[in-house]
């Protein structure tokens, strides 16, 4: 048997400089000789070896690299390094978001050093002279953003690979014959990474589970959850530990807390809602003021610290909400049943109590735990009716009990003044700066198996904003109750807008010949809220609402307090929702330990669960908006004879996205489907622009799409482009 001959070099190594910065900065504590060196390149042929003897000496002669022994040589270190966040671009290359920056850096594929989306890194940067931006080279990787991944496995005889979901890794990862868990091929699975040898091209795995074949309802939902490492079943030891507590309502217990059960409560939620963690309760006092309660379920007097159960609602930290199911942060013993404030029940609550005239001015205030009744559970639906007939007519659906009927004191009466109450705070949340986000949500029907039926939008009327108007009162009063007394608490900040994503949101809006005004806080939320009206009902409303909510920064939990922009409170935190979220609970339980005497709580303790509450609440977001897509997709591939009308949504240089008006489902239509003409893309003017015919397609244009193809799998929905709308 001959040897294979080694094949010589005859262009030499490209790159070869910049390649010898990179493997001696990389690992700038090591010193290297040029055999080393060679061998990191797999080259050992003489004019290889001589190119990168040359090479060194050049760059030790320009003082860019030192020797520190005979033939060692070791990076000059005149480089500050910084630290930031992996933004992958599809294509391998990527940007890295770092504080010590205002500007995003670049990063080329060839200078990734094996980061992946969303690790912390550690890089430095330097100025291009040709491009004139800042670009830089990951140097080492502080922490993986994720070790699990989901894909569709490829079978060979000695190995496997996996290609993952999504856009944004940019490698296959290989899984070895004897670690592949019975997985067949084709079949979607859940793969743990490993290993990533020096000179390997893609990441080593094993695969951890097998969530079914592509494109099954069920194996694209859990592999949504799968994706965000979330869960979608309670381990045995929680569920058995949650069904042994004691969940009855006792004497003992009653005495401790405040009896509220005579007073007239009742709650007002979703008409599919299941679980019910707030009820309002109204009385009218002799002294002619409003006494209004704010009952949350005290989630915190089951939840106790230290538990298997509350280990495992903080590691959740939040309910996740798919199309087609809720994942609850609690067992459904509690989270239907203990804790969920259904008609004609006593629960346990923590209530925040106010005291109001008729102006909504608050002269009194309670807060602590107590005991009460719900008298009755509208819908939304419901609840509207009597606010929009000003009615005593209760909605025949709706069960009462007898004190509901009591004079002055009926339901109808308590929602009509709450109604009116309500809207006075909101008048003055907005004059003094809230913004009015009322984005419309898109809903599916559903059949028994889970398949879209109908599209529905679900707008807030004014039954959806009493309530939220006093869950705001009641967020907005516990944490400055607290925060004034200068003590450790979780609190909800929102900063404010980031002026270069505002010039941006001007760009885009700007085509719809909207203007907004930058001039001070005030006039950027009076300008944001006319914008968000004036495009209310209108083609462009969705585009426009979605640009705005991201030109916004994101809200976040943390013991540091900055107020809330959004909302324009000083202080403002999560306390009315406990059943679905992990810091109302931390709310609950600091709340009462202050209210008994206690003294400052550990606040770096704190911090570091409010910073993991904000990532899980992060991820849940992102599978919540994969469920929508994948839902919106199903949808469309049993409408793909149909033309329909949609507004450009974004434009780009390799096509343009459209959604549809009736549906709000988004797709592409490629350039390179476009065949009667040759499309250019025009940045300033966010357009695709003939080259012959010079027809522009425009951000905000309408035009007709028909569906040319779905795919659940990758979550991507094409269309074929038939023209601009006649009617535009």
């Amino acid at each position: 048997m001959t040897k294979k001959k080694k094949r010589k070099s005859k262009k030499g190594i490209s790159n070869l400089t910049n390649t010898i910065l990179s493997i001696l900065k990389k690992d700038r504590n090591q010193s290297f000789n040029y055999k080393q060196i060679a061998a990191k390149l797999g080259v050992n042929d003489a004019s290889s070896r001589n190119q990168i003897i040359k090479t060194l000496a050049k760059l030790a002669a320009k003082q860019e690299i030192e020797q520190i022994d005979r033939g060692k040589f070791k990076a000059i270190i005149n480089t500050e390094y910084h630290i930031g966040i992996v933004d992958m671009a599809s294509r391998g290359s990527g940007y890295i978001i770092s504080d010590d920056f205002d500007e995003d850096i670049y990063i080329a594929s060839n200078n990734m050093n094996k980061a992946l989306d969303g690790d912390e890194v550690e890089f430095y940067a330097y100025k291009r002279r040709k491009r004139g931006r800042i670009e830089g080279e990951i140097t080492g990787i502080i922490k993986r953003a994720k070790s699990e991944y989901v894909g569709v496995i490829q079978i060979h005889k000695n190995y496997a690979f996996v290609i993952t979901d999504g856009n944004k890794m940019h490698t296959d990862i290989f899984v070895p014959i004897n670690k592949i868990n019975k997985a067949e091929e084709g079949d979607k699975v859940l793969v743990s990474l490993e290993d990533w040898p020096e000179k390997a091209d893609s990441p080593y795995g094993r695969v951890l589970k097998v969530l079914g074949k592509p494109g099954e309802h069920s194996t694209e939902i859990h592999s949504i959850l799968a994706e965000y490492g979330l869960p979608y079943e309670f381990p045995h030891d929680v569920e058995d530990y949650a069904n042994q507590l004691d969940t009855s309502i006792t004497k003992e217990e009653i005495a401790k807390r405040r009896d509220m059960r005579q007073d007239l409560t009742f709650t007002i939620d979703p008409k599919d809602a299941k679980d019910f963690d707030d009820a309002l309760s109204f009385k009218i006092l002799d002294n002619g003021l409003y006494e209004i309660g704010i009952h949350i379920a005290d989630v915190s007097h089951y939840l106790q610290e230290g538990t298997v159960l509350d280990d495992e609602a903080y590691e959740r930290a939040t309910s996740v909400y798919l199309v087609d199911r809720v994942v609850p942060m609690l067992p459904e013993i509690l989270s239907n049943g203990a804790c969920s404030l259904r008609p004609h029940e006593e629960k346990y609550t923590f209530s925040a109590v106010f005291q109001m005239n008729d102006k909504a001015e608050i002269k009194d205030q309670w807060f602590g735990r107590t005991v009460t009744y719900s008298d009755a559970r509208f819908a939304y639906e419901e609840a509207q009716s009597i606010i929009e007939t000003k009615t005593n007519a209760i909605p025949k659906d709706v069960s009462l009990t007898g004190k509901a009927y009591q004079a002055d004191q009926s339901i109808a009466n308590a929602v009509l003044k709450l109604d009116e109450l309500a809207k006075i705070m909101r008048r003055k949340r907005m004059s003094t700066g809230a913004i009015s986000f009322d984005k419309v949500e898109v809903k599916f029907n559903l059949d028994q198996e889970a398949n879209p039926v109908g599209v529905y939008f679900k707008t807030s009327k004014d039954a959806n904003k009493l309530i939220e108007e006093f869950m705001l009162l009641a967020n907005k009063k516990v944490a400055e109750f607290i925060g004034k007394q200068k003590k450790t608490f979780v609190y909800r900040v929102h900063d404010e807008p980031d002026d270069s994503k505002l010039a941006a949101l001007q760009n885009v809006v700007g085509r719809f010949g909207y203007k907004l005004n930058f001039k001070d806080r005030k006039s950027i939320s009076n300008s944001l809220n006319n914008l968000l009206k004036d495009v209310n009902g209108k083609k462009e409303q969705n585009l426009v609402d979605t640009l705005t909510i991201r030109s916004m920064s994101k809200a976040e939990y943390t013991t540091h307090n900055i107020g809330h922009y959004g909302l324009a409170f000083d202080y403002y935190s999560h306390f009315t929702s406990p059943i679905r979220r992990y810091p109302d609970v931390m709310a609950h339980r600091l709340l009462q330990h202050y209210l008994d005497g206690g003294k400052s709580v550990n606040e770096e303790a704190y911090e570091d669960k409010c910073n993991h509450s904000s990532n899980m609440e992060n991820l849940a977001t992102k599978a919540e908006r994969d469920s929508i897509k994948y839902m919106q997709i199903r949808f469309m591939e049993d409408h793909k004879d149909e033309e329909f009308v949609g507004v450009i949504s974004g434009v780009t240089d390799w096509g343009i996205y459209v959604e549809i008006i009736s549906n709000k489902c988004e797709g592409m239509v490629s350039i390179r489907d476009m065949k009667d003409d040759q499309y250019v893309f025009d940045e300033d003017h966010y357009a695709l622009i003939g080259k012959n015919a010079k027809l522009m397609y425009q951000l905000g244009d309408e035009v007709v799409v028909k569906v040319k193809n779905t795919d659940l799998v990758k979550k991507h929905l094409d269309f074929t482009l038939i023209g601009k709308h006649e009617d535009a």
